[in-house]
């Protein structure tokens, strides 16, 4: 068995696959410590962006501490800045720097502590900042009231939010605001016993629901715009729509009109597809984070999900109505092209049947007229050959004593009759 293993080849996206899998590992942190973390992000198609300048930008911070450069094409790298262990990681849209410092400062969420990431390399960044957090780690205390006190002294009371999370090993907490300093502040108290694996899960995830939930909202703002544009286009498919079996309005111009709502709603459709698509899954992985914390509540506050179900659930319900809205105008856009062509269909017939209306009275004028033609036919036909025949009879009718007009006057009718059934016959033939 292991000889036939040997021999076979293994599939060339094998090991990239299974690598892909292990690519951005938690950190492993020791409380008490401080964890920075930044998202920077292209305001406008990002997904397209150049990733060379956003490792470029990388490089740089790295050189300023002498340490080595990630791999051509990486799409993560750790590293050690000093006493800061730096992990960076490139996504889809954004990049996310993260730098983990043992101890505290004396000042809870002092901005000095984001100085792991000097001003002056920020300002060279290819992209904004999307999201920025400062997370203070410290050891659980025994009395939840010093816990409370902290709380009450660092965040806004009426958006703070607090619990218990995976099984008790830690209370987290924030207020989701933005601090002066443009920093958004949460505090994780673990128990002393609580692994450092388990506590750089719970600060990856805080930092993710930060990343996603800012990412995700960006299709709220889109939404806005969007549901503008359609109460703008509404009305005028509305009005299209219910005039379109009014005689008046010709089948023409209402196309026109259709074809320019159509394209416009095409256009909005291809706008927003992605930031949509986008929004959707990010809001997954809002959710799924939040749900991996398995949150308690704690002494009575709201909990994150609780939070996220009042203030963060109804900015992504309007953006799904206004991606369901903008399906539906599309779709009775399309709709309303089918009765348009109905229409044209039932205009075109009822033309066509004017037109063979118009064919038949002229095709029964032609055959009137055919007919009077063949009667004049064989009255010239036959006076022609009432001539001829008087010449070839006369000779014998003056014998036996007929005068000429006499013999033309036998002769007529009965050249007539012949003449005209010759003509019938050789129209019957014809038909």
């Amino acid at each position: 068995m292991a000889i036939l293993m040997a021999g076979l080849e293994d599939h060339p996206l094998r090991y990239p696959l299974v690598s892909e899998l292990h690519a951005r590992p938690f950190p492993a942190l020791t409380a008490p410590c401080t964890a920075t973390y930044l998202a920077i992000k292209e305001p406008k198609q990002a997904e397209r962006r150049d990733r060379a300048l956003d490792t470029a930008h990388l490089c740089g911070l790295l050189d300023r501490h002498g340490t080595s450069h990630p791999q051509p094409g990486a799409n993560h790298f750790s590293a050690q800045l000093g006493r800061s262990e730096l992990k960076w990681e490139s996504h889809t849209e954004f990049v996310t720097y993260s730098a983990f410092t043992p101890g505290l400062s004396a000042r809870p969420f002092d901005p000095a502590e984001a100085e792991v990431f000097p001003s002056d390399w920020l300002s060279l960044a290819p992209g904004k900042r999307i999201a920025a957090v400062l997370i203070r780690v410290e050891i659980m205390p025994t009395d939840d009231a010093e816990i409370t006190a902290k709380l009450d002294d660092w965040f806004v009371p009426e958006s703070l939010a607090v619990s218990r999370v995976v099984d008790g090993a830690a209370i987290v907490a924030g207020d989701f605001r933005i601090d002066p300093a443009g920093q958004m502040r949460f505090a994780v108290f673990v128990r002393p016993d609580t692994g450092a694996r388990r506590i750089g899960r719970i600060v990856q995830r805080l930092c993710e629901i930060e990343t996603y939930r800012a990412m995700s909202m960006l299709g709220l703002i889109r939404a806005r715009g969007l549901s503008e544009r359609l109460n703008a286009l509404d009305p005028r498919l509305s009005d299209l729509v219910s005039n379109l079996d009014k005689a008046e309005q010709g089948a023409e111009s209402v196309l026109h009109e259709l074809l320019r709502i159509t394209g416009e709603l095409e256009s909005l459709s291809v706008n927003h597809s992605f930031r949509f698509g986008a929004t959707g899954a990010y809001e997954a992985i809002v959710s799924q984070r939040v749900a991996a914390l398995r949150e308690e509540r704690l002494g009575g506050r709201q909990t994150f999900g609780e939070f996220m179900m009042r203030r963060y659930d109804p900015a992504m319900r309007t953006v799904k109505s206004a991606e369901r809205r903008l399906a539906s105008m599309a779709e009775r856009a399309g709709r309303a092209a089918e009765l348009l062509r109905t229409r044209v269909d039932v205009e075109r017939s009822a033309e066509n049947q004017k037109l063979l209306e118009s064919m038949d009275r002229r095709a029964d004028l032609a055959l009137r007229l055919q007919h009077t033609v063949e009667g004049l036919s064989v009255v010239a036909i036959s006076y022609y050959a009432v001539s001829l025949a008087a010449y070839a009879v006369y000779p014998v009718t003056e014998g036996i004593g007929l005068s000429k007009g006499m013999t033309m006057a036998i002769l007529t009718p009965v050249v007539l009759l012949v003449v005209w059934a010759l003509l019938r016959r050789v129209r019957r033939q014809m038909h």
